[in-house]
């Protein structure tokens, strides 16, 4: 076993003792030691449920005949550090976990390891993690909050993001205000739409990474409390047949993760975190693959915010499963991926048919024959740029309009407020990239202000920052290369005509190649926004959203 050099011998006498310290006995020395990553906190929704996910894994594992030891992990919600400075540690946290994760699992050499996420870079960064330390590891999330209820409808966290621009254009008064930020959010749990936290825990189950529901059992069911029992159980039998990570995590499962991720449409932070975590795989994934892919891939699914669909109704309607047999009747899973239940896809997905075929549509009657997901490439974003193409409506699919320019998501979302972008222009927020912002915040703000101050059909926001899992309409981001290192983005002028098509994977800014050098020859780096502390080091050492934004 891999804990033996902590366990065995005449020179482990010291850890041996150390071991005696934890109150262990020598019948639980001589067992394998499981570590469970614990992301329990008590200031994100989605992890404040945790302990309990984390004691019935750790009943799991006893069960098992293993040994239980627990060390944490750190989390940020998006939702509350969204607008302000906090959204610049957001996205850098997912190394800082998985940085420290591995810390931890090599100072004290577990045998195997069960992670317990749920929200937003959580889940990407301990992904990370098991793919570096690469020792068997399963994970179960804390699960998915339930939808709210108002007016006879169900309604979600970016409800109420819309609904405050919705209140400043008096569509809604103070009490519908209130009411929606009462009834938007009535459990613990991840939010409840096909954000990024949910995207990634389904697309876990995908990797071959997580046992079914995992990425759609509410967090308050006590289904959630099994599910985390025989993740606890599972990994004992990982261990004894030594399947790791990068047994699991191959580039076909990394191919199948894409292919239902345009099923789905998930959020476009699954366009940073899936090449991310191949990356710790030593597995290389160009986005162009992202529109091969969709190509030939159906959208079954409208989840908020691109529907009135929620998490809950998929668990309901089959689960992620039911989505992967469905797909493959089409022939585009490889079924052949090991997966964490010692079996392969195939055998996980046989029979698993969809239950609701409003919540999950078939391959014959899908939302669109192409996938929810789309990568532009143009003079504007040479190295791609990616849109929710599931979540933008008709009109929008091909848009074309007057820049208006701002170098930061503040002064974007004040003019959007004091009613000064007009139908039919499009809105470019600049200088919010991996480096630029840095941190490469979510501008979930602004596209909910657009949202809600009735532009949603008429304009377009692009920026090199990205967006959250609810954003809806036509939000491209991750335009590659960025400002902050002289990306035509930072070329773009007040009045320029931008052109978008996105069924024909398209973005341009109309102006002559002549003409962007003579900018360019103009253009002088920016001071950075900051100069100390773990922003400034993560900005000097990360790379491209189109490359996953990746450290050096």
């Amino acid at each position: 076993m891999r804990s033996d050099r902590i366990k065995q011998g005449v020179n482990a006498a010291p850890q041996r003792a150390l071991l005696y310290a934890l109150g262990l006995t020598d019948e639980e020395i001589n067992k394998p030691l499981i570590g469970i990553v614990s992301s329990q906190n008590e200031i994100v929704p989605g992890h404040m449920n945790i302990d309990k996910i984390v004691e019935a894994v750790k009943q799991g594992v006893a069960l098992a005949g293993g040994v239980p030891i627990v060390f944490p992990a750190i989390a940020v919600c998006d939702g509350i550090a969204m607008g302000h400075q906090g959204m610049k540690y957001s996205l850098v946290t997912r190394e800082l976990i998985a940085d420290s994760t591995e810390a931890m699992a090599t100072a004290h050499p577990f045998d195997g390891l069960v992670m317990v996420p749920n929200c937003d870079k959580n889940v990407p960064g301990l992904l990370m993690a098991a793919a570096r330390l690469n020792i068997p590891s399963i994970f179960v999330s804390g699960g998915p909050m339930l939808a709210g209820t108002m007016s006879g409808g169900k309604i979600s966290y970016s409800n109420v993001s819309e609904a405050v621009s919705r209140f400043k254009v008096g569509e809604i008064d103070e009490q519908g205000l209130w009411e929606c930020e009462h009834k938007a959010c009535p459990t613990c749990g991840s939010c409840s739409g096909m954000f990024t936290a949910n995207s990634m825990n389904c697309l876990t189950e995908v990797l071959g990474m997580g046992l079914s529901g995992n990425g759609t059992i509410p967090a308050v069911y006590s289904e959630r409390l099994r599910l985390a029992k025989h993740a606890g159980m599972q990994i004992m039998e990982l261990v004894k047949n030594d399947i790791k990570p990068r047994d699991i995590m191959t580039k076909n499962a990394f191919l199948n993760a894409l292919t239902i991720d345009m099923a789905l449409g998930c959020s476009t932070n699954s366009m940073l975190h899936i090449p991310a975590i191949a990356h710790e795989c030593g597995i290389d994934l160009d986005l162009e693959l992202a529109n091969d892919i969709s190509a030939h891939t159906p959208n079954l699914c409208h989840l908020a915010p691109a529907g009135n669909h929620y998490i809950e109704q998929l668990n309901e309607a089959g689960g992620i499963y039911a989505v992967m047999h469905e797909i493959n009747k089409l022939g585009l899973l490889h079924t052949e991926c090991l997966t964490c239940t010692g079996k392969t896809v195939a055998e996980n997905i046989e029979g698993r048919e969809i239950k609701d075929t409003e919540i999950i549509r078939t391959v014959d009657n899908p939302y669109s024959k192409t996938g929810g997901i789309a990568v532009l490439k143009g003079n504007l974003a040479p190295d791609g740029c990616v849109v929710k193409r599931s979540a933008v409506a008709e009109e929008m699919m091909h848009h074309k309009g007057k820049a208006r320019v701002f170098d930061c998501e503040e002064d974007a979302l004040q003019a959007i407020y004091d009613g000064k972008i007009n139908p039919g222009e499009v809105v470019i927020i600049r200088y919010e990239g991996p480096k630029g912002g840095p941190g490469m915040r979510e501008m979930l703000n602004p596209t909910s202000a657009i949202m809600g101050s009735g532009l949603g059909n008429s304009v377009a926001l692009i920026t090199d920052g990205r967006f959250s899992g609810a954003t809806r309409g036509a939000a491209i981001g991750h335009v590659s290369p960025e400002a902050a290192v002289g990306g035509n983005i930072a070329l773009v002028e007040e009045g320029d005509i931008i052109e978008i098509d996105i069924p024909a994977n398209t973005i341009n800014v109309l102006i002559s190649d002549e003409e962007m050098e003579a900018r360019r020859a103009k253009w002088q780096p920016r001071e950075p926004r900051i100069t100390t502390g773990y922003l400034a080091r993560y900005a000097k050492s990360v790379t491209s959203g189109s490359t996953g934004a990746v450290l050096k």
